[in-house]
């Protein structure tokens, strides 16, 4: 990929409208980023929390439906964790 590609590429990217975080879905890949934990820390010490907030399941009837959470609920919830 030459530069003038790359920039484009970029340049694309950054010309995308982002979803408010008021109203964005966060996947667990998502928190991740934001917590700056790993994905295998948020899934499996984080997000089973009894007070972290309650996923939103788009499909509940498929078995391995993928929750989505409520952005601003997390950040919510990761403030009230500071000191």
């Amino acid at each position: 990929m030459s530069e003038k590609e790359i920039l484009a590429a970029i340049l694309q990217k950054l010309s995308e409208k982002s979803i408010p975080v008021e109203v964005d879905l966060w996947d667990t890949e998502h928190i991740a980023a934001y917590l700056k934990r790993s994905y295998t820390t948020v899934r499996d010490k984080i997000i089973v929390r009894p007070d972290f907030p309650k996923p939103i399941k788009i499909n509940p009837t498929q078995e391995r439906s993928h929750p989505l959470y409520k952005a601003r609920e997390v950040i919510r919830w990761a403030e009230s964790l500071q000191t």
